[in-house]
């Protein structure tokens, strides 16, 4: 039988809405955290009888104007929308990524290493393996060393939750950023695994992979408890490398002429010649 992602994904996000939200009574006794099938259906204007096709993944090709109604009742914002009509219709699974896909470009590498040598840069691939890093980001952060896996980290590493002052923000992030990596194909060997695992050990990461949160944002803020030079308040920013399947190349700065800044050229010459 075929995964019912589609189902899944329905099913997480009606729980997260609020009934008083959409105009509905709250209270009582409902038996369900969020809304009720039939709610859902009537709200997106089909048949109760349809919705529950949907969710139990017997009809998996709804139309886009359906996929709209239902985006508008479980309030999804863009990014979850269009990872909803990914999920009605997923493209073919990609193969694993060989040795070649895996490798970073030589400019990009070049470019991390030279001109960005001020600049903590890493490289992740889909699976947010940290496939390069520059010294400076290795310096920052535990979970920026070649070879880790940037989730594995944030829940299993101890250190991130001393090192991140905004840990719980992080994680959600680290969760809804795999997701979008990703999108439709949480079938992928790799990711099955990885997920299988952390569900295991982190209840956090269980709690959150559950929600189906998606976020493709390409910037947000780090605050960081350094161990050498104290608090520094960072801004990141993501950009996938284009021409390249599922590299992301993520880039943390601060404020011109902050505290911040003033930290991050101490630790550079922290590094030596």
């Amino acid at each position: 039988m075929s995964a019912n992602h589609l189902g899944d994904y329905l099913r997480a996000r009606r729980d997260l809405v609020d009934p008083k939200d959409v105009g509905l009574p709250g209270g009582g006794r409902r038996r369900v955290p969020g809304l009720r099938r039939e709610e859902v259906a009537l709200l997106a204007g089909i048949s109760s009888e349809y919705y529950l096709r949907l969710e139990q993944g017997r009809d998996q090709n709804p139309s886009p104007a359906v996929l709209d109604a239902l985006a508008r009742v479980l309030q999804l914002d863009l990014d979850a929308t269009r990872h909803l009509h990914a999920l009605a219709a997923p493209a073919p699974r990609l193969d694993s990524p060989t040795l070649d896909d895996e490798r970073v470009p030589p400019g990009i590498q070049q470019l991390i290493n030279t001109a960005w040598a001020s600049t903590p840069a890493v490289v992740l691939n889909r699976y947010m393996d940290v496939l390069s890093a520059n010294p400076l980001a290795m310096a920052l952060s535990p979970s920026n060393q070649p070879g880790t896996n940037a989730v594995r980290s944030a829940f299993l590493d101890p250190r991130m939750r001393s090192l991140y002052l905004n840990w719980g923000e992080m994680t959600v992030r680290v969760v809804a950023s795999l997701r979008a990596l990703i999108g439709p194909d949480s079938g992928d060997p790799r990711i099955v695994e990885l997920v299988n695992e952390l569900s295991a050990d982190s209840e956090t990461f269980r709690r959150l992979w559950a929600r189906h949160d998606v976020s493709p944002r390409g910037s947000g803020a780090a605050q960081i408890d350094h161990p050498q030079v104290g608090r520094l308040e960072l801004s990141y920013e993501r950009l996938l490398l284009a021409g390249i399947e599922g590299q992301l190349l993520v880039v943390h700065h601060a404020e011109p002429g902050s505290p911040s800044e003033q930290k991050l050229a101490q630790l550079t010459g922290n590094l030596g010649p």
